[in-house]
């Protein structure tokens, strides 16, 4: 018996191995490998997704700067513990950021369909406010934030999502600058959410509708001066903000002509002002709504005689309830500088401003505000590696006769001490900087920006005012003075 099983089990295992020999013997069809193939349809850079008609590009850049004589790198010592200029000042302020762009294109019969997206990871050092105790304040250790830049769907002349205001000029807020936080026109440099139409009639020729979002870019502040108080007045507030719900979209027009020598935008935009209420609860009441609006011109005149490569840009803003599209979304839109006084008696000097869409108070409408401003810059390329831009901005806000008895009549001011005829909320606010940059190799450049700004209030006399524990000032008597400031900001940047 034990003589058979083997027998049966031995034939058994030369069958199988001679089954398998014959298997390895037959030819096996290799995988067909997908090779990264380069996609020429969009430019430099795209390549297709494999196994999709898409094309793809990958881009970003890492960028290393600190500013001087300032807590923020956005703009001069305007504000908070920067404008107070004692120990809590920042001699130098730093910041590292990662951006990483995602741009992706399919041909359709409709048109190509394109998707883009652009987020930043970014470190920033930090500023203190307070004295005794102090209050730190920016990324914590081994942190960070993320800001989402673009994220948008181009789709048969729509655009949908996240992107820069069809309002903005090509140069967003760097008509020359490496500063951020210029006024004299709009800039979403970071984007805004947005629906939009744009018609190409060609020969450069280019025009968009838009609807977009006006909660964080097109706001800046709605002054209610039944809440006024000496310290709000102190840091350019003058009244309690006072914003209703999202109840229409901002509405936005743009006509471009692009040319060999440059280019000519026209923007315009309307602004819905929607107050909350007069009071804490609704049944106090509230003001009507009123509609503001903004118009922009911009120009831009390249290759012109001083150099090969040396471009102008200019642009100019008039806007009444519409502020944003002057102050742009990194512009400060409150203002409080201490300086030195020679005026017997005073403390300190101190000039301090309020940007708003509108101002009112129970019993009133809204008084919708004017500004209007300008930014430019001069280009020139001294040779393929080295270039200088000379910049400058200047914006104007002004109250009408309506707005100007509401907020010197209102109790901040009263308490301040500030006499009815030294009373005017009016100002102008100007930057003239320069910034020399240094490209060594393709795509790495270096660069130093010196700004000068100069806050020109029409507050005179003096103030008496109480103390300000968040940038340590005390309760005392200040000369209400113009104030000027001057901060440089040197930068490293490696694009891919």
């Amino acid at each position: 018996m034990k003589t058979v099983k083997s027998l049966v089990l031995g034939s058994a295992a030369a069958v199988l191995a001679v089954g398998g020999a014959q298997a390895a013997d037959l030819p096996i069809k290799a995988k067909a490998i997908e090779y990264v193939r380069v996609c020429s349809l969009y430019g430099a850079g795209f390549f297709y997704i494999p196994g999709t008609d898409t094309c793809i590009k990958l881009g970003g850049y890492i960028r290393a700067e600190a500013a001087f004589n300032t807590n923020n790198v956005f703009q001069n010592q305007t504000n908070g513990a920067g404008g107070a200029r004692n120990r809590l000042s920042n001699y130098f302020t730093t910041r590292s950021r990662a951006d990483l762009t995602i741009d992706t294109r399919t041909a359709t019969e409709y048109g190509v369909v394109r998707t883009f997206f652009e987020g930043a990871f970014q470190f920033t050092g930090g500023t203190v406010t307070g004295s005794n105790p102090s209050t730190f304040t920016g990324d914590a250790i081994g942190g960070g934030t993320l800001g989402v830049f673009n994220a948008f769907i181009q789709f048969a002349g729509f655009t949908m999502g996240r992107a820069l205001s069809q309002f903005d000029a090509p140069w967003a807020n760097y008509p020359g600058n490496t500063f951020d936080g210029l006024p004299g026109g709009g800039g979403t440099i970071t984007g805004v959410n947005q629906f939009t139409y744009t018609a190409d009639f060609g020969s450069g020729i280019t025009a968009a509708i838009s609807a977009q979002d006006p909660t964080l870019y097109s706001q800046s502040n709605i002054f209610n001066t039944g809440g006024q108080t000496a310290a709000g007045v102190l840091t350019g507030n003058y009244g309690t903000a006072s914003f209703g719900g999202n109840v229409a979209p901002d509405i936005i027009g743009m006509v471009r002509v692009d040319q060999a020598w440059g280019l000519v935008q026209a923007s315009v935009a309307a602004h819905d002002n929607h107050t909350g209420f007069n009071g804490a609860t609704e049944v106090t009441g509230h003001p009507a709504d009123k509609w503001g609006y903004a118009a922009q011109l911009a120009l831009s005149v390249k290759n012109i005689p001083t150099g090969v490569g040396d471009t102008i840009n200019v642009q100019g803003v008039y806007t009444n309830g519409a502020s944003r599209y002057n102050f742009q979304s990194l512009s400060p839109i409150n203002y409080a500088m201490y300086g030195g006084s020679n005026m017997a008696g005073a403390y300190q000097s101190l000039g301090f401003a309020g940007v708003s869409d509108s101002v009112f108070a129970t019993g009133t409408q809204q008084q919708l505000t004017t500004t209007y401003g300008v930014r430019g810059a001069f280009t020139h390329n001294w040779d393929p590696f080295w270039n200088t831009a000379v910049y400058g901005s200047y914006a104007a806000v002004r109250y009408n006769a309506t707005a100007k008895a509401l907020i010197c009549n209102g109790a901040g001011i009263v308490d301040l001490k500030i006499a009815a005829a030294n009373c005017n909320p009016d100002f102008n606010i100007s930057t003239l900087g320069v910034v020399t940059r240094w490209t060594p190799v393709k795509n790495l450049t270096f660069s130093a920006d010196v700004a000068w700004t100069r806050l020109d209030q029409k507050f005179t006399g003096t103030a008496v005012a109480p103390a300000v524990a968040a940038v340590a000032k005390p309760a005392a008597t200040y000369q209400l003075k113009d104030q000027d400031s001057v901060s440089m900001l040197l930068r490293a940047q490696r694009n891919w």
